[in-house]
């Protein structure tokens, strides 16, 4: 292995850092960010160091034969990256966009063929992890054309990064689109840990004088569809200052799209007041034209508005281009007081009272204020820590994704956090300078690529979870009573990759021979429990998505078995069903399995 690889698989873009590994410092010259040649239109071939997140799926004859071809695959029917993402917008029908949030939406078939969400029945669809897999595909290509010889991307070290908040099945599924797109061994890392690795990186020896033991470093990463928030801690061993991952937030689908959409509806209110009406399809089409607008004036500071077209649906509804603008004041104003009102540390997310059938969608979380959340997640990491104070209390802040490139939103978290702290007798928290924020976190996982390799200084952290495998009790037959299930823990919070536990000497029946269904829980504020806990009762648990299968075997038979649980260098947990004297030996692995 010649480089370390790092790949940012993000909602809205990707990147691909890297360096070499013999490079005898992870700073400066010897990372770089690879110019991702790809279509901005028809025929036109440009290096960017961003990929956008978008597939356009194109119909027939709707390009030019040859025009969609790239210097890997001249015959291409598909585009992604800056053309998939500009011409999609004025054809949302065929554009596939948020793949990443529908990676880890447990209530689809994630698997199928089923993005664009929506779209008619002429339109050829795909699976989010086929679409995940196109992103990564083409930056392998990518970099098997500019940099590859001699040293092809598949045999490199390589890490892509997801939220922390992904469960371990959105976890597999995002190997199994690496694997689909010719990276058979990739390692996943965390991507607020991936942020704080890239300051690490900027920062050489300097962080040291920036964190002291004690220190609580609290990582705001708000992307395209994720808001995310984990807590490191600052501790010093043998000398020496240590970092270890102490908690992370739950999945919060909140973020860039969220915004793009409010602001599609904020504009769309302009056209009512003209007396024009939108129909879904015009809707779309605005939606992506306010993300273009958005990310044009957080480019361009001195911009204080921008033009905003929406493509019309001929005479008989509206006829031609519907044309409106963006205001910089509006911008800031929907997002800045929509996404990040000033709070109390203990208003709590609010839930409104839902209907009793919704159209299926994306579980966009029901309140979109970013604050609240935040607040929510410092409240409760205060108790599952057993830190004794109203809340846990961050010292200083990194933040990280393309939302927060915007002066103004990172200033309102700021102000919101030091009115917190400062309300609960605590001294202000500082913002650390970070590193480009859309580069980040190809950045950090290029240099965690580089620190596996036995350089520089490792985040501790493990599963950002405590994980549990449901059991059924022995109960007497009683009709109309199914036996309860208990939840056994197999890997707690915290327990390390490349790292195996023995349950306790409990023996267990495993059902072989005939289909079955494993029940998986997990936990992320439970961290006292040690492997072999047996809780009475899963309620207060997070129910991951089963596994159905047939364990070979005597039909029906119930072998007694003991267990042993692993967490593989790729981050995926093992439970091992261990025969007595090792006459038989059954794995699972989490995964998805539909019910």
């Amino acid at each position: 292995m010649k480089y370390a690889i790092g790949i940012d698989l993000g909602t809205t873009h990707c990147a691909l850092s890297y360096q070499p590994m013999d490079a005898k410092s992870g700073r400066g010259p010897n990372q770089a960010v690879l110019p991702v040649p790809q279509l901005t239109a028809p025929g036109t071939l440009e290096s960017k160091q961003l990929l956008p997140s978008f597939l356009y799926l194109a119909a027939a004859a709707e390009f030019p034969a040859g025009s969609l071809g790239l210097p890997w695959n001249k015959s291409l029917g598909l585009a992604v990256g800056e053309l998939a993402r500009s011409h999609g917008a004025k054809v949302p029908t065929r554009l596939v966009s948020s793949a990443k949030s529908w990676l880890c939406h447990p209530t689809v078939d994630r698997r199928a063929a089923i993005l664009p969400w929506g779209a008619p029945a002429e339109v050829t669809k795909v699976s989010p992890v086929e679409a995940s897999a196109k992103y990564l595909e083409h930056l392998r290509q990518a970099w098997d054309k500019e940099l590859g010889k001699g040293a092809h991307l598949e045999e490199q070290e390589v890490v892509v990064t997801v939220p922390a908040s992904f469960d371990a099945a959105a976890r597999d599924l995002t190997l199994e689109a690496a694997r689909q797109a010719g990276l058979p061994r990739v390692t996943l890392l965390e991507e607020p840990q991936a942020a704080l690795y890239a300051w690490l990186e900027a920062m050489g020896e300097g962080w040291r004088k920036q964190l002291s033991p004690g220190d609580v470093l609290l990582v705001v990463d708000i992307g395209g569809g994720t808001s995310d928030f984990s807590l490191i801690g600052v501790s010093e061993g043998a000398g020496e200052l240590q970092l270890e991952r102490k908690a992370v937030g739950d999945h919060i689908l909140l973020g860039g799209d969220n915004m793009d959409l409010a602001l599609a509806y904020a504009l769309n209110e302009k056209f009512k007041a003209a007396g024009k009406t939108l129909d879904q399809w015009q809707l779309s089409a605005l939606t992506s034209a306010c993300r273009v607008g958005k990310e044009h004036l957080y480019e361009h500071k001195k911009a204080e508005k921008v033009a905003i077209t929406v493509p019309g649906r001929g005479s008989s509804l509206i006829g031609g281009t519907l044309k409106s603008e963006l205001l910089r004041d509006e911008l800031e104003s929907i997002l800045t007081e929509g996404f990040f009102p000033r709070t109390k540390i203990a208003e709590g997310v609010t839930q409104a009272r839902r209907s009793g059938l919704a159209q299926v969608g994306l579980p966009y979380a029901q309140d979109a204020a970013i604050t609240r959340h935040l607040g929510a997640f410092l409240t409760r990491q205060a108790g599952s820590l057993g830190l004794g104070t109203t809340f846990a209390r961050p010292t200083a802040v990194l933040f990280n994704g393309g939302v927060l490139k915007a002066t103004a939103l990172r200033t309102r978290v700021m102000e919101t956090l030091n009115a917190w702290l400062e309300a609960d007798g605590a001294p202000p928290a500082r913002e650390l300078e970070g590193a480009e924020l859309d580069l980040a976190v190809a950045r950090g996982a290029a240099y965690y690529a580089w620190v596996k390799a036995g350089h520089g200084i490792r985040i501790r952290g493990g599963t950002a979870r405590s994980y549990y495998v449901g059991v059924e009790s022995a109960t007497l037959a009683v009709p109309g009573f199914t036996p309860p299930v208990k939840a056994l823990c197999v890997a707690p919070f915290g327990m390390e990759e490349g790292t195996q536990a023995d349950i306790p000497p409990q023996e267990f029946g495993l059902v072989v021979g005939e289909p079955t269904r494993f029940r998986f829980f997990s936990s992320s504020t439970r961290r006292d429990d040690k492997v072999g806990v047996l809780l009475d009762d899963a309620k207060e648990l997070e129910e991951l998505p089963a596994i159905e299968t047939t364990l070979p075997g005597t039909g029906g038979a119930l072998v007694p078995v003991n267990l042993q649980a692993a967490v593989t260098e790729l981050g995926a947990l093992e439970v091992r069903c261990l025969e007595r004297e090792g006459k038989g030996r059954w794995k699972l692995e989490l995964n998805v399995r539909q019910d």
